[in-house]
């Protein structure tokens, strides 16, 4: 396989065995780091599609590695957790993680959720092409190639996750969207997330393209079914 997939983890032996199990199902371009210095180093050089990351390195926490290669990288980032409480999962995947995996673990699950994440992007890549790459609502404007979002002229910063949200939202404008819909199409239907996940998520959204967050005019809930992006404000 072509895909790239970077482990990070300060335990070798972790890092070996998923690494074997991987290059048995046929993936080849394979790196490996053992800080978070390294894991960013690596990660900007490397660019790959995949990053497994421990939360729990000597150096570095996990979430803050993930903050910053949200900056600069959209490739998956599946976290490695001795940690099971639902705070920890939310809070890992509302900084811009895609998926959650506790210690101890099967390395077979690693492949899955892997491979799971690929054809989630081979899917959006498709999706992308067939679609027009910029598309405006009320007064948002979002570029899907450049990946860039644009509130009344000015650009708004937004995580992955969040960008993904948001786009396949402005593609469905004014239709209602389940959370178990946005759960296929931007974690993908295998993915192993929270029901508070989608709630993080869409808070932190509306923070940035609300005049008022607390009172949403444009991104809606609509009780008991999911969300709704307006494309006018009452």
């Amino acid at each position: 396989m072509n895909s790239k997939i970077l482990l990070v983890d300060d335990e070798k032996d972790i890092v070996d065995l998923i690494e074997e199990v991987l290059r048995q199902d046929g993936f080849q371009s394979i790196q490996k780091a053992y800080t978070g210095l390294d894991a960013l180093q690596v990660c900007k050089e490397y660019q790959p599609d995949v990053m497994v990351l421990d939360i729990m390195l000597p150096d570095i926490d996990g979430m803050e590695i993930c903050k910053s290669i949200r900056e600069f990288s959209f490739c998956s980032i599946l976290f490695l957790s001795s940690k099971n409480d639902d705070i920890d999962k939310i809070l890992g995947l509302s900084c811009g993680g895609d998926d959650y995996i506790t210690k101890p673990f099967s390395p077979r699950e690693i492949v899955y959720r892997i491979k799971a994440q690929l054809r989630r992007q081979q899917y959006q890549t498709v999706t992308q092409s067939s679609n027009n790459y910029v598309l405006t609502v009320g007064t948002l404007t979002i570029d899907k190639e450049s990946c860039r979002v644009y509130k009344a002229g000015q650009e708004i910063s937004l995580t992955g996750r969040e960008f993904l949200l948001l786009s396949y939202l402005m593609e469905n404008t004014d239709k209602i969207i389940s959370k178990e819909r946005l759960y296929e199409q931007v974690w993908g239907e295998y993915s192993s997330i929270c029901d508070n996940t989608i709630m993080v998520h869409i808070r932190h959204i509306r923070e940035k393209i609300e005049d008022a967050p607390s009172n949403p005019q444009q991104l809606v809930t609509v009780k008991g079914l999911g969300y709704k992006l307006k494309k006018r404000t009452d």
